[in-house]
């Protein structure tokens, strides 16, 4: 009776220390069913507002240049990615079925990433177009140009479509509870294409993370010498005006700061939580879940690009903030203070 009792006491304690470990590792806390789901709702709200206007105002500017190509594309990417938001609220806010939790595995998280490293591409041609803009102010553009720059962003399109596709279709495993991981519903073959595509994106991110970093360096050098030479001349001739705050534009850093804001953080979470994932004999529960939660909160600063990028759009394109003003019909007092915050100079030629 006694051994008996001693056992079950053994069992009992063991099966408590399981609970207690099930529930420290455990995904459901109030960050994941209340924290983020409030902030996507905010994002999803103001992006939708302000990408929604956007798309309506470069509706009527003309493709005139590389800088708007890119940027139309971006708007595009914006708008389809705060389009997955409500999806990732009512999966995180435990309100979706288990049905739309798989659409969030399959789909919805597949648009998330594709737009995010659209948008990380183009960042990239913009920072090459910007860094060209600075060093040769007065090389124009042509048809055949412009062309080109249309087909490339068919391709970029194109391209990780096609990488993100078997994603959607490898997918596919049956859920055989109402609690699972996006990882559960992948095959083995699809395991091994997520690992690889985001070795793949991890490629595109580094990539452009390098050609930002040395756009915008030879940008920040030639600004400089252009503000030099302004002071300069400005020292030989006292009587001559002073030279401008607008000779070095810190607008023209905004592509930098939103870069490095929001995707850089992510990247260097995403790899062990990859890792995580695709290797679980390798890390505990309590890892896991660190890896989880740093994703998730590193993540969502990669969501708040959507938000973020239309002040791309309004500070650094000429074009833009005229369309913007004409369709508001602002009067034209308060166009020229709002046209002061742009970046307009010409050492820029920003359109």
């Amino acid at each position: 009776m006694e051994l008996t009792t001693s056992l079950s006491l053994v069992t009992d304690s063991n099966q408590t220390a399981k609970n207690e470990s099930f529930v420290d590792c455990s995904r459901e806390s109030t960050l994941k069913t209340t924290v983020f789901p409030l902030l996507y709702t905010i994002l999803f709200i103001l992006g939708l507002s302000l990408n929604g206007l956007a798309a309506w105002v470069f509706l009527r500017i003309p493709s005139k240049s590389h800088f708007i190509i890119y940027l139309k594309n971006i708007v595009v990417a914006d708008i389809i990615m705060t389009l997955t938001f409500p999806f990732k609220i009512l999966a995180g806010a435990n309100l979706a079925s288990v049905g739309e939790r798989v659409f969030v595995c399959r789909v919805s998280s597949v648009l998330f990433y594709l737009t995010m490293y659209i948008s990380i591409l183009f960042f990239g041609l913009i920072s090459i177009d910007r860094c060209r803009k600075t060093i040769r102010p007065f090389v124009g553009t042509n048809p055949r140009r412009l062309l080109y720059r249309k087909l490339l962003s068919g391709f970029i399109w194109m391209s990780l479509l096609a990488l993100s596709l078997p994603n959607v279709i490898l997918t596919s495993r049956p859920s055989t509870s109402s609690h699972f991981k996006c990882s559960d519903l992948k095959t083995e073959m699809g395991l091994k294409w997520h690992e690889l595509v985001n070795h793949v994106c991890q490629v595109i991110f580094w990539g452009n993370l390098v050609t930002v970093i040395v756009c915008y360096t030879l940008i920040s050098r030639e600004l400089y010498k252009s503000y030099a030479r302004t002071r300069a001349q400005h020292q030989a001739r006292p009587g001559t005006n002073a030279p401008q705050k607008k000779n070095i534009q810190a607008n023209v850093f905004l592509v930098l700061v939103v870069f490095f804001v929001c995707f850089v953080p992510f990247h260097f979470a995403r790899v062990p939580y990859t890792i995580s994932q695709t290797r679980v004999r390798m890390f505990d529960c309590q890892q896991k879940l660190l890896f989880f939660q740093l994703k998730e909160t590193t993540l969502w600063l990669s969501s708040l690009n959507s938000v973020l990028d239309p002040l791309i759009y309004f500070f650094l394109c000429k074009s833009f903030r005229s369309s913007l003003f004409n369709t508001m019909r602002l009067s034209p007092g308060r166009c020229r203070v709002l046209r002061e915050l742009g970046t307009d100079s010409a050492s820029t030629s920003q359109t």
